[in-house]
């Protein structure tokens, strides 16, 4: 089955999802974001299928998430790391981590926990306004048409 393309739209969520949308990719970044770089760990670890793999780490190298960098000449063999693009990614991760902990962590509680480097305290992501430094979330926020948006008909 063909994916279908969002890249096109103008919609930033829509061009976000198609770089990383694709139910692999997300797990893929997290993988490598904690220090399974190899193709032949994070195969293990997913239990993902090595062409699926081979086509996703591609795509997030083709998008500037991942590069590949050789570890060893004999055999060639290489390992995937987080750009800036892609580390910048992992905040969506973040934000998905909390919902997740919320809402689907069950009585057992989060199976992760995330030490912030600069207080050291366990903590979560939150969004802040990038101007007053506020909490903001969905319901603190108006949509109004951006200067990339298209004109309405």
């Amino acid at each position: 089955m063909q994916r279908t393309r969002f890249g096109d739209m103008t919609c930033s969520i829509a061009r976000t999802l198609d770089v990383f949308g694709e139910q692999w990719s997300p797990l893929i970044l997290r993988d490598v974001f904690v220090g399974i770089t190899r193709f032949e760990q994070l195969q293990r670890d997913l239990g993902i299928s090595r062409k699926v793999l081979a086509e996703r780490l591609s795509w997030l190298v083709e998008n500037e998430v991942l590069v590949r960098r050789e570890y060893s000449s004999r055999p060639p063999r290489h390992e995937y790391l987080l750009t800036p693009k892609g580390l910048e990614l992992c905040d969506v991760l973040m934000a998905m981590v909390r919902w997740g902990d919320r809402w689907t962590a069950g009585e057992a509680g989060p199976p992760v926990l995330y030490r912030h480097h600069s207080c050291g305290q366990i903590s979560h992501a939150e969004p802040r306004c990038a101007v007053c430094g506020e909490p903001m979330h969905a319901g603190d926020i108006d949509v109004l048409p951006g200067p990339g948006s298209q004109p309405t008909r």
